[in-house]
C-alpha cells in the first residue's frame, strides 16, 4: 500500500502520509515494543520479590510467619502481574513479527482489540497496585482507630522486600497507562480523513 499527499481529518488536523507516516509508524512500534518488554521485566521482578518474601518471628514459644498469601490484596497484585506478563508476551511476539514483516497496522478490528485489552490491563493493574499499597500503609503505620498495630515493626525484612515489589509493580502499571495511550493513538489515527480512501487502495 502506498500513501500520497497530506490529508485533513474532520477536526482539520493534518494527517501525514508517505515517508512521514512510515517514520511515525516505526517509532510507535518501537515505543510499544520497548514498553511491553519493560512491563514484562518489571512485572516478573515484582512477582519474584513478593512471592519469595518470607519472614519468621518467634514470640516466646509462638512461631509466627509472614508471607504474601496472608494479605488478599497482595495475592490480587501477584495475579494481576501474572496476567500482565502473559498478555505482554503475546504482544511482544506480535510486535516483533509485525516489524519483521514490515506491515502497517490498518485492521480496525485488531486495533480495537489491542486498545481494549491495553485499557483493561492498565485499569486492572492500577487497581491491584492501589489495593496492595493501601495494605502496605496499614502495615507500616497501623490504624489506631481500628486498633491495628504497626506490623512492619515486627517484620522489617518482610515489609522492605514487599515494598520493593510494590514499587516495581507501580512502574509496570504506569507503563501500561502510557501503552494504553499509544494504542489509542494507533487506533484513532485510522479514522483520519483519508483513512477510508487508503484502505480502498490496498
Amino acid at each position: 500500500m502506498s500513501y500520497v499527499g497530506v490529508g485533513v481529518s474532520p477536526g482539520n488536523v493534518p494527517v501525514y502520509h508517505g515517508s512521514n507516516l512510515k517514520v511515525i509508524d516505526r517509532r510507535v512500534r518501537l515505543a510499544e515494543l520497548g514498553l511491553r518488554c519493560l512491563i514484562c521485566a518489571s512485572a516478573i521482578t515484582s512477582i519474584v520479590l513478593i512471592v519469595t518474601d518470607y519472614e519468621v518471628k518467634e514470640f516466646f514459644t509462638v512461631r509466627k510467619e509472614a508471607k504474601f498469601t496472608d494479605v488478599k490484596a497482595v495475592v490480587f497484585l501477584v495475579v494481576a502481574n501474572g496476567l500482565a506478563v502473559a498478555y505482554s508476551l503475546i504482544h511482544v511476539l506480535r510486535c516483533v513479527l509485525t516489524m519483521i514483516s514490515g506491515s502497517v497496522l490498518l485492521n480496525k478490528t485488531l486495533a480495537w482489540a489491542i486498545f481494549s485489552g491495553d485499557q483493561i490491563m492498565a485499569y486492572l493493574n492500577l487497581a491491584a497496585v492501589s489495593a496492595a499499597l493501601q495494605s502496605g500503609l496499614f502495615a507500616k503505620f497501623g490504624q489506631t482507630e481500628l486498633q491495628w498495630m504497626k506490623i512492619c515493626k515486627l517484620y522489617e525484612k518482610y515489609c522492605k522486600q514487599s515494598g520493593e515489589g510494590f514499587a516495581i509493580a507501580l512502574l509496570a502499571s504506569l507503563s501500561m497507562v502510557i501503552l494504553s495511550a499509544i494504542s489509542a493513538f494507533s487506533l484513532f489515527r485510522l479514522y483520519g480523513g483519508n483513512a477510508g480512501k487508503n484502505n480502498r487502495k490496498r
